[in-house]
């Protein structure tokens, strides 16, 4: 059995430029990678089947799954005549904002390109991985990048300030094409990703602090007051500051202080169910 790491990510700022004529949003965002992960393990079979297991009974064991689509890919694409079975021990909320299907796919991607020597580069597995879904590449590279197009193009950026990141998701389920179709880009407050980079650039916890934006927020927020709850209690509680992930329904809070970061989460499980305090990874990822 072959175990590869699949993080978690967080959205520092999500943008959304324009409606794409392919029906996609052409999207700037700044992301990086948190230390909360899946464990995918992967087990060579000797006919052909693709079978999925998973500690969590929400996630889905067949071809919905993308894990299941990025060995489909693998085979279809390489003429493999090899199964693999998929076991994803999921560590990550579902459906959360986090990237969790996505990071699971491109672990799979990473792992079976080592156990079926297909010696594929990073570049070559991302770009498969797009084929995917739009946060695949990025969870392939990993680390803090500007992902853009409608999320295939990642430009790396070197490592954020580390700190502490406190994780909360409300027990509820967000239509990320509901929240994209509730979007009037004409009402929203765009986040300066220029200035996250060069906060990123020089190392500035503070700056960082003071930029992060996501444009869908005010979306779900609407959709959902769960998320504003969320969002004021955290701030009430002291996280220096507070964000939803990609379309929700996760709110994160950055920290610089451990003290703090463990009131933050004893006072959130009063509200949430989920709530998680991890650091902020950042570094770029490596083949499997």
């Amino acid at each position: 059995m072959l175990y590869v790491k699949a993080p978690a990510k967080i959205n520092l700022t999500l943008d959304v430029l324009s409606k794409r004529a392919d029906g996609y949003h052409e999207v700037e965002m700044v992301m990086t990678t948190v230390d909360l992960a899946d464990r995918v393990g992967l087990e060579p079979r000797q006919d052909q089947e693709i079978v999925i297991h998973s500690t969590n009974n929400f996630v889905p064991d067949d071809q919905r799954n993308l894990a299941y689509q990025a060995a489909k890919l693998l085979q279809d694409t390489y003429g493999i005549n090899k199964g693999v079975s998929i076991t994803i021990d999921k560590q990550i909320p579902i459906a959360a904002g986090l990237a969790g299907g996505s990071s699971d796919a491109a672990a799979t991607l990473k792992g079976l390109n080592e156990l079926w020597n297909l010696n594929l580069t990073l570049d070559q597995i991302a770009e498969l991985g797009a084929k995917i879904g739009s946060d695949v590449p990025y969870c392939v590279y990993g680390g803090t990048a500007i992902a853009r197009g409608r999320g295939e193009k990642i430009e790396h950026i070197g490592t954020a300030p580390n700190c502490w990141v406190v994780l909360a998701k409300p027990t509820i389920g967000v239509s990320t094409a509901a929240v994209y179709g509730g979007l009037d880009l004409n009402r929203v407050t765009h986040p300066n990703t220029k200035n996250m980079v060069d906060a990123i650039t020089e190392g500035s916890y503070e700056k960082m602090c003071q930029n992060i934006g996501n444009v869908l927020e005010s979306v779900t927020m609407e959709l959902h007051p769960e998320v504003l709850s969320i969002k004021e209690q955290m701030r009430r509680f002291g996280a220096d500051a507070v964000l939803m992930s990609g379309s929700g329904p996760t709110v994160f809070g950055l920290v610089s202080n451990e003290a703090r970061t463990t009131r933050i989460v004893n006072g959130l499980r009063g509200f949430c169910d989920e709530v998680y305090a991890v650091r902020m990874l950042g570094e770029r990822e490596s083949l499997a």
